[in-house]
């Protein structure tokens, strides 16, 4: 089970490394709440992005994906639940107070974590944009006789976030070590929220007006 060829695995594993490197809502999200946040906030936000991916490859694994690739009526009304929340968190964050989210008198964060993590699992939940591209990537790595077709789906898609492993805290990292200092000045907190605002809010308005 699971027998694969180098050429397999170097072709996958080129492929995984170019979907993270590549910009998106989910980087986008992170890196945003790391510039806000901290990098507390911003593995909160990566870790919340991962759960809501998986969401995608085990439907995909069992074929539910399949249902937003043939029907526009669930793809839209999906996707709108995506556009929608995600202008709502824009605008939240857009009325904030500019209060920062880690002041440097208080060591709890204003914003829980459980709550950030929350909303990058929804956030990556309800983009059915992942969810086809999962759809129309990982079949392409099925090998015929390498195993059940649900459980080498299932295990690429896992793979794929496992190189994200590599890649997306760095970013967390490097957003964390660019903005520190700024994020110690209370000045900047409300320059800060309105641009995590206005992130996700242009997010929203992309998502929206995707197409399949």
């Amino acid at each position: 089970m699971f027998d694969y060829s180098l050429l397999h695995w170097t072709a996958f594993l080129t492929a995984a490394i170019l979907l993270n490197i590549s910009p998106g809502p989910d980087i986008a999200y992170m890196i945003s709440h790391s510039i806000r946040g901290g990098k507390r906030v911003g593995f909160a936000a990566m870790f919340g992005t991962w759960a809501g991916t998986m969401v995608h490859v085990f439907a995909a694994a069992l074929g539910l994906t399949a249902i937003l690739a043939t029907s526009a009526t669930a793809f839209t009304i999906i996707k709108w639940l995506g556009a929608i929340y995600l202008i709502w968190l824009g605008i939240s964050a857009l009325r904030s107070s500019g209060k920062s989210t880690f002041s440097p008198d208080v060591t709890k964060p204003a914003k829980p974590i459980r709550t950030v993590f929350t909303q990058g699992a929804i956030v990556s939940a309800l983009n059915p944009k992942i969810a086809v591209f999962f759809l129309a990537f990982l079949p392409q790595f099925v090998v015929e006789g390498a195993g059940p077709i649900w459980m080498q789906l299932a295990l690429h898609g896992t793979l794929i976030l496992a190189v994200s492993a590599f890649i997306e805290p760095l970013f967390v990292l490097l957003a964390d070590k660019l903005t520190r200092t700024l994020r110690a000045k209370p000045q900047f907190g409300l320059w800060l929220d309105r641009a995590l605002g206005g992130t996700l809010i242009s997010l929203g308005a992309w998502l929206a007006a995707s197409q399949r």
